[in-house]
């Protein structure tokens, strides 16, 4: 039985035994460069830098127990044993789960992974390692050290075998065979290159300048003595991959350097020199993978990581590399196993602004690039994870703005990389606009910079205006993707500006039933069936909270010193009580207004500008976020009993309310209760009733927690595409964690404190209990209704649930630059000696705040009685469970800055 994975340090090293008896298994190694690999226990997975340069077969999840194209490494064992070190042979794999199969054990960390297998009727142990190192190198090194473990002398043969895929993912289907005989197969003295003559891919047919790579020495750097550059001739007729005629025959010759061979599928097969291994005496080999583009040469990668002595200083390097990528961010409680899994969980974003959704084998898309929505809340745990300053990515990712208020959705990977929509398909998300405030104003609150608000930045242009429902005929791509004015001038914008904007037309951008419009979807991709008549209450009480955070952080600017802001003329109209006041209960009347401001901005705009006071500017926001959530309030509660009720979430595309208590079922969605909660809409006895109708109606354990909604059966297909999936699957009633950890959050900010720990722990529990999860270390996008974790790694909710244990269950946030320490944290939560504590990063300085906790005493119990910081009182804290501590009483300090907070009982 497995047991399941255990860490074994408290770096975030964790250990898997028979790692192979679990099917989807994968691990991400990556760098900068821009090098992405997935590696499976068997070493299946594949390699590349983007969409069209593939080194290693494309795979989907189904490819990692399907596909035979994986790395390997054989060994010919006194003439007549074979064995893969990498368990890829269909001898061990048809003996897998018998008495004489391999023993197996897997041993990962930040980002390195190390098979060992050991077969004692082989009489050999093997131990596989391969990373991404850090730095500028695309290449992806693997260490394979054999080790005689019997007590007689072996005579070993080992060849390398790396199917060289060495093209673009289109080309699976689309010319597979046709675009094999472009190529160019080289045998240099320590390995096999492949320069396919041109690209056939989505870009046309293009000369190729990329050549991939396959290289392989002994651990001394001692050259192969052959190679087998082609597939066919490696497997042999009749042959495999996992049982190919050049291991396991007498007569398949190598080819020497200097040989070429063209129109074939290429092989990265390397044959070393015959060896005797002594009982106990080990050897290594290196192999490295690697595109080489951009004037990488194969001399630098030999002189730099050809030995063993090279591969193990690089491997300590890359160790370190991403130890301190994520260091600024580090929680300790009682419980060693959760603060090893957060350390996880704190990579994922990191892994995400690499990698986007598109690169490992669960993939959402598959082309590359990145979603607006993971631009923003990637960023989110940068602000406390990354020393730098991350001002210039949030100003370069209001660059995508458009002046309708949508974005573009193409995002690349370097920061300010727009483009427009793929394949001319035009959506758009209504929830996009939101999110971009949600960054800046933690990034606001973490730095005290309201200036930020006043940087300028230029706006995104392509054909669609109107919120893709109409074309500019005007615009043409010589135009260029920046707004211009009437003038032809690049027209800018202040980040205030552009956040008014995407506010303000969704505002307006309403309904039958006066929420906002749903257009194509919103947060959930998958109800994209109601872009005519559908409605998003959810996010329409979203956007009334970040409509009243809007107006503070004017009113603090106010309060800074700067009264007014120069504002597009276009924009006065949407300010109506500043100009034309109109009825907010008008649908017409608001869409009208709307209309008339697309009509102005849909080509150029006119480059005037006026000046707005900044008082009467959050007078005119606070209106509006009011009248939202006065409307949630009146027309979207469902009451269902006494203690039960919820708000209603969507209408589709007949007008329909989608929730309520109907004759046969009860529909009830988490999404709508997570922004009334989070935003003050839900009263308190609102909220209780939330809370019991969502235990009642969406909480299981077995899936590790809230489910994102009930069974609606197949009846509201009018919706999204959502309810043609199964359900439990995905955006189905799955528990998707994303939701999941919001509505923790919201519940946090309500003081709900025992409801939100629940959630989060419930999360972490099904994660680590691998039997069901089957899955490594971290938080998945979902669970099936199997418990297995889903789409691991890639996952907004990593960010939430990081937020949401810093700055609600240890209360460490930052307000317009001051330091609020108000903990939330539970008896539980307490080590034995009654004290946790988190690293983080504040005011650009590594801080550690320690809450002594020494009578035990529960949330609501407690209060903050002392603060002192580096050993200095500087705070009696009082009577009160929160702290403030002004921005200035840091700046005479040198970081780290270790913050002792005394806990104790409250007066009676």
């Amino acid at each position: 039985m497995n047991k399941g994975w255990r860490f074994i340090d408290q770096q975030g090293t964790f250990e898997l035994p028979n790692p192979h008896h679990t099917n989807y298994l994968y691990f991400p190694l990556l760098n900068e460069a821009g090098m992405i690999s997935s590696i499976t226990p068997t070493l299946n997975g594949d390699l590349k830098t983007n969409q069209n340069t593939f080194l290693l077969e494309p795979t989907s999840v189904e490819d990692l127990h399907n596909n035979r194209s994986s790395r390997n490494f054989w060994l010919r064992v006194n003439g007549n044993v074979i064995w893969s070190v990498t368990g890829s042979s269909a001898k061990q794999t048809a003996s897998r789960f018998s008495p004489g199969e391999d023993k197996v054990t897997l041993i990962a960390g930040f980002l390195w992974h190390t098979v060992i297998r050991e077969n004692s009727s082989v009489g050999l142990k093997a131990e596989v390692t391969n990373f991404v190192p850090a730095g500028k190198d695309t290449a992806e090194l693997m260490r394979v050290t054999i080790t005689n473990t019997s007590d007689k002398k072996l005579t070993v043969i080992p060849t390398a075998a790396v199917p060289m895929y060495a093209r673009s993912a289109d080309n699976l289907r689309d010319h597979r065979h046709v675009t094999s005989l472009l190529n160019r197969i080289t045998c240099t003295d320590q390995g096999v290159l492949v320069k396919p003559t041109l690209s056939f891919d989505e870009r046309g047919h293009i000369k190729n300048e990329t050549t991939y790579a396959v290289l392989g020495v002994e651990e001394d750097g001692t050259e192969p003595v052959g190679f087998f550059p082609d597939t066919e001739t490696f497997i042999g007729e009749g042959g495999m991959l996992d049982w190919p005629l050049a291991v396991i025959g007498d007569d398949v010759p190598v080819s020497p350097p200097g040989t070429l061979v063209q129109g074939y599928e290429a092989m990265g097969g390397i044959r070393f020199a015959e060896i005797e291994l002594e009982p106990n005496e080990e050897r290594s080999y290196i192999l490295i993978l690697s595109i080489l583009d951009g004037g990488l040469e194969v001399s630098s990668l030999l002189d730099r990581f050809a030995t063993a002595s090279h591969f193990s200083s690089e491997l300590e390097r890359t160790k370190d590399y991403w130890r301190a990528k994520i260091s600024g961010l580090s929680f300790k409680t009682g419980d060693l196993q959760f603060d090893n899994w957060l350390r996880w969980v704190a990579l994922q974003p990191v892994l995400r602004r690499r990698i986007g959704n598109s690169f490992l084998p669960y993939h959402d898309y598959g082309r590359g690039g990145r979603g607006w929505r993971d631009l923003w809340q990637d960023t989110l745990a940068l602000l406390f994870i990354d020393h730098r300053d991350v001002s210039e990515i949030l100003l370069n990712h209001f660059a995508g703005v458009r002046m309708d208020g949508s974005n573009a959705t193409i995002i690349g990977i370097n920061s300010g990389d727009f483009k427009a929509d793929r394949n001319n398909i035009p959506r758009v998300w209504m929830d996009h606009g939101l999110w971009p405030l949600l960054t800046t104003h933690l990034y606001i609150n973490q730095s005290g910079n309201l200036n930020f608000l006043l940087q300028e930045q230029v706006y995104f242009k392509d054909y669609l205006s109107h919120r893709a429902r109409q074309r500019d005929a005007d615009w043409s791509p010589d135009d260029g993707t920046l707004v211009r004015t009437a003038a032809g001038k690049i027209y800018r914008g202040s980040v205030l500006e552009h956040i008014l904007i995407q506010h303000l037309t969704a505002f307006y951008n309403v309904g039958e039933h006066n929420n906002i419009l749903l257009e194509d979807a919103d947060w959930n991709d998958a109800l994209d069936m109601a872009n005519q008549r559908g409605e998003s209450v959810a996010f329409t009480a979203f956007y009334s909270g970040n409509l009243r955070i809007l107006g503070e952080l004017c009113l603090a600017l106010a309060n800074q010193g700067v009264k007014s802001i120069s504002l597009a003329s276009e924009i006065i109209d949407l300010l109506d009580t500043l100009s034309t006041p109109i009825d907010y209960q008008s649908v017409s009347n608001k869409n009208e207004r709307l209309q008339h401001y697309f009509d102005l901005t849909s080509h150029t705009v006119s480059g005037v500008k006026r000046d707005v006071s900044l008082e009467h500017l959050a007078g005119d926001l606070f209106q509006k976020a009011d009248w939202l959530a006065q409307h949630i309030q009146n027309e979207e509660w469902i009451e269902n009993g006494h203690e039960s009720g919820w708000f209603n979430s969507y209408y589709d595309n007949q007008g329909q309310r989608v929730e309520g208590v109907f004759e046969d079922q009860v529909r009830m969605m988490l999404t709508g209760q997570v922004f009334t909660l989070m935003f003050g809409i839900a009263s308190d006895a609102q909220a209780r009733k939330i809370v019991q109708s969502a235990d009642r109606y969406l909480f299981d354990t077995s899936v590790g927690g809230y489910r994102l909604n009930t069974d609606f059966g197949e009846s509201v297909s009018e919706l999204g595409r959502v309810f043609g999936f199964a359900f439990g699957h995905k955006e189905n009633g799955a528990m998707f964690s994303h939701m999941a950890t919001m509505y923790a959050n919201a519940l946090y900010k309500r003081n709900l404190v025992k409801e939100g720990w629940k959630v989060l722990k419930n999360i972490f529990d099904q994660s680590q209990h691998f039997s069901v999860s089957r899955m490594y270390p971290g938080i998945p996008e979902y669970f099936s209704p199997r418990g297995r974790g889903m789409y691991p790694y890639l996952t907004g909710s990593a960010s939430w649930y990081l937020l949401t244990m810093l700055t609600e269950v240890y209360g460490v946030r930052g307000d317009l630059g001051q330091l609020v320490l108000e903990p939330k944290l539970t008896r539980e939560q307490f080590g034995p000696d009654g004290i946790v504590s988190v690293d983080t990063l504040f005011a650009k300085k590594k801080m550690n705040v320690r809450y002594h906790n020494p009578e035990a005493l529960d949330y609501g119990q407690y209060i903050l009685t002392e603060i002192t910081a580096n050993g200095v009182l500087i705070l009696k804290a009082g009577t009160h469970p929160s702290a403030v501590i002004p921005a200035e009483i840091f700046s005479s300090y040198e970081e780290p800055i270790m913050l002792e907070v005394m806990l104790g009982p409250k007066e009676s």
